[in-house]
């Protein structure tokens, strides 16, 4: 069935109802959002003599849910125009514009008998063979549906969004005992493709797939870290970015998410699994039993785990919970000497064998904490799910982990595991044992490009469904190398592209780095017919590694600082005139130089999570990498259909001057740094590297032909820069920024204004680059600049240029 979806119906407007909603205005549906009518009135419209009878109070409960959740940080919504795509209205009145909705998803209290009642109402208008799904995070689908028609209960399953639904791709899809397949095939596809999820169909037991595991994952924890004797700061020390999870680790995640969320959860499973081996791990700890008691609840409460207090200055501290005392108290260092040995380890999967030989607490510590997990993870097979490798997708996708039980168990072995284990008192599931007894002795294998599973049934290694569409990096990077060094490799992608992927140290960019483009570029002119410049990295690039700057500037090694700045330049400006098209694929952070490679490029393909932005003036410096001549041409190339120029080239000016990083990629077109009708942006991360591929193709089959090099750039000169310094002027006059920041600000503007020109004049790329790297190397013997940099690098903050 060739099924569209062009509208939906969220049936609820609470924290997910809204958020839900907001994903779908994200991907440009139309949705109606309801909730049910206020029974009374509350003061102010008691004050505005409103009645139960007018629609701005029959609305007040959807239209205030909405825009509290609008508010919120991180906001829900990808640009603040979306929310248009958004109509609210009620249960009673609007009701029956159900029966115009593709989808009607609902997403009320956690509650059998009203899921129940709404699905009475909503059959009564819905339109036959429209999807109908429960968003609920345990309830059993089977239950919910009863007494439903036919084709309901047809076009009927759960659809399970993590919240925020903007943020956690895991998409879980459980059927009833009557969903067609046709129903589930699509939306498996739906929210991969359109709502760029990690879509995982899961059977219909308590609490799914990803809150089985990762309640099991976390209730696990909370019995532990008084068994160890362990501080809450420990336990998030260990169990944070260094295993490849949240930064907010265990503790402040349950804080962020709601202490009474998982509570409700755990206590479902305390319930619902009697017969689960690890049953008594649900049941709540007296410190959790009394924290909700006391409303501990976390940030919702203001207290939790940690609260933040004022202090008698004005200034704020964080707090730490004393899980003996019951009481807040100063925060506790934590401190590990095995963490200390593997910050040089950058492979996350290399760490994991590392920690757990420790002989200290936190060896200890991880040993029970895997063992405990990979038990559990391989006993719900297959209870829970047939396949292993869905566990994994929704402990990545559903809770952040970058690597789920099975793959923890890989990177440590799968014998090894077995042997922590037994040594902790746990034993594997029976199919493990079966698996090692027949000689397979991992969980994951992969060939020919394509990671394949052990499936138990079959007792051998199958390949993982629908990975045929995407390009995975991990998976070819040893065999379509063609070229690599210690920054990048270099991929063939097939039909003439290459990718380049970044492996420098949070993919800055060095001289390794620009060596590596140069030689890309110099491959595809010679062999291939274009290049993609795309990673699998946490983040895109945090920019350029100014710590080798900073050290010539210390050193007043201005004649190589100056060679290293062309450098970067040039190859930039390679990036645009090659004679092979070249594309960008940015997601999360493309900070600084990531942002400048992206600007020259012919194209960018950018991940939706994308934040990107030019922050050179955080480190008292300009962009230096073309970023500064980019934005004053893309301002330039506006003037012919804008009389109002210095209007135009103040707005680039302004994105630089005050380091604006968008907080999606659709933001970027704000900013000028994605341009509308050339760059584009995907949803799905998994798919972006094989689109961007298919634009690099495209553009090649349509007769690529390399750019000249442009010599007919409008600057305003003088008539911008006197603006500009009156501006920068009354800034600094106004205590708004400091004479550092003046400094930094007249530099752009003498670049932007191409100089002290005195009248309007059409000027080359290569001027404004000339202009540029003057005034970077300029700003960069500033003592101020220095000192910034300096204090960054003590810190141990990412440099970014």
């Amino acid at each position: 069935m060739n099924r569209k979806i062009n509208k939906v119906a969220v049936i609820g407007s609470g924290i997910m109802g809204s958020g839900i909603a907001c994903h779908f205005a994200n991907i440009g549906v139309e949705v109606l959002l309801l909730d049910i009518v206020p029974r009374e009135l509350n003061e102010k419209e008691q004050k505005k003599g409103l009645t139960l009878e007018d629609k701005e109070v029959r609305n007040r409960i959807v239209n205030e849910s909405l825009q509290n959740s609008l508010k919120s940080k991180p906001s829900p919504i990808y640009h603040k125009d979306f929310a248009n795509r958004i109509t609210t209205g009620n249960l009673e009145d609007d009701i029956a514009k159900v029966s115009k909705v593709d989808w009607i998803i609902e997403v009320v209290v956690e509650r059998l008998d009203i899921k129940q009642q709404v699905f009475e109402k909503l059959e009564k208008h819905r339109t036959l063979g429209t999807l109908i799904t429960s968003n609920t995070s345990g309830i059993p689908i089977k239950f919910m549906n009863e007494g439903r028609s036919e084709d309901f209960q047809k076009h009927f399953c759960g659809t399970h969004f993590f919240n925020p639904p903007r943020y956690l791709r895991l998409f879980e899809i459980i059927p009833g005992p009557d969903t067609s397949k046709e129903v589930l095939d699509f939306l498996n596809h739906y929210g991969k493709k359109f709502l760029g999820k990690k879509s995982v169909i899961a059977k219909d037991t308590p609490a799914f797939i990803g809150n089985r595991v990762g309640i099991f994952s976390i209730m696990s924890l909370f019995h532990m870290v008084k068994d160890m004797d362990m501080t809450i700061e420990e336990v998030d020390k260990l169990t944070g970015p260094v295993i490849g999870r949240q930064k907010s680790a265990t503790f402040r995640t349950v804080d962020v998410v709601g202490l009474d969320t998982l509570v409700h959860v755990a206590n479902g499973l305390y319930e619902n699994v009697p017969e689960d081996e690890a049953h008594e791990l649900f049941k709540l700890p007296d410190f959790i039993q009394k924290m909700m008691d006391n409303k501990w609840l976390g940030s919702k409460t203001g207290q939790g785990f940690y609260k933040k207090e004022k202090k008698k200055d004005g200034s704020s501290e964080i707090k730490s919970l004393d899980l003996d005392k019951m009481e807040f108290r100063d925060r506790k260092s934590a401190k590990f000497s095995v963490l200390e040995q593997t910050k040089t380890i950058d492979k996350l999967s290399d760490r994991y064998k590392v920690l757990i030989k420790d002989e200290g607490k936190a060896g200890k510590f991880y040993r029970k904490n895997f063992s405990a997990l990979f038990a559990y993870a391989s006993n719900r097979i297959p209870e829970i799910t047939d396949e292993l490798y869905k566990i994994d997708d929704a402990m990545q996708a559903g809770f952040g982990w970058e690597h789920g039980p099975f793959q923890v168990w890989d990177a440590i072995g799968v014998e090894k595991g077995i042997e922590m284990m037994k040594a902790e008192g746990y034993e594997p599931a029976a199919w493990v044992t079966e698996m090692v007894g027949a000689g397979i002795t991992s969980f994951y294998s992969v060939k020919e490009g394509n990671t394949y599973y052990y499936e138990i049934p079959k007792k051998e290694h199958v390949k993982v469904l629908g990975q045929d569409s995407y390009i995975i990096l991990d998976n070819i990077r040893e065999s379509k190398a063609v070229f690599q060094n210690s920054g990048v490799v270099v991929e063939d992608l097939g039909d003439g592209i290459l990718n380049l992927e970044f492996r420098s140290k949070m993919n800055s960019i060095g001289g390794d780095v620009l060596d590596g483009i140069n030689k890309a570029i110099d491959l595809a002119e010679k062999e291939y017919r274009g290049l993609v410049v795309s990673n699998d990295g946490k983040n895109f690039s945090v920019g350029a590694n100014i710590g080798m700057i900073f050290m010539m500037a210390v050193e007043q090694e201005y004649d190589e600082l100056n060679m290293a700045i062309k450098y970067f330049q040039d190859t930039m400006m390679r990036m645009r005139y090659s004679s092979i098209p070249t594309v960008s694929a940015p997601h999360n952070m493309a900070l600084g130089g990531g942002c400048e490679l992206s600007l020259h490029a012919d194209k960018i393909v950018a991940h939706a999570e994308t934040y990107i932005g030019l922050v050179e003036f955080g480190v008292g410096v300009i962009p230096g990498g073309g970023g500064s001549k980019e934005m004053t041409v893309r301002a330039a190339d506006t003037y012919q259909k804008d009389d109002v120029e210095l209007n135009r080239l103040r707005e680039n000016f302004l994105t630089i001057g005050m380091a604006k990083v968008s907080t999606s990629a659709y933001e970027a077109y704000d900013t000028n740094i994605l341009q509308k009708g050339k760059d584009i942006v995907v949803v799905n991360r998994d798919n972006q590297l094989t689109i961007a591929r298919k634009h690099a193709l495209l553009m090649a089959e349509n007769g690529y032909t390399q750019p000249i090099k442009r010599n007919d750039i409008k600057v305003l000169g003088k008539q911008a820069l006197g603006a500009f310094y009156v501006g920068t002027d009354q800034m600094n006059a106004g205590k708004y920024i400091s004479d550092h920041d003046k400094k930094i600000a007249n530099k752009l503007a003498y670049v932007m204004a191409g100089g002290d020109l005195s009248e309007a004049s059409y000027v080359s790329e290569q001027y404004l680059l000339d202009l540029e790297r003057e005034a970077f190397l300029s700003l960069c013997g500033e003592r101020k600049t220095l000192e910034r940099l300096q204090h960054m690098l003590q810190k141990g903050k990412p440099l970014r240029n």
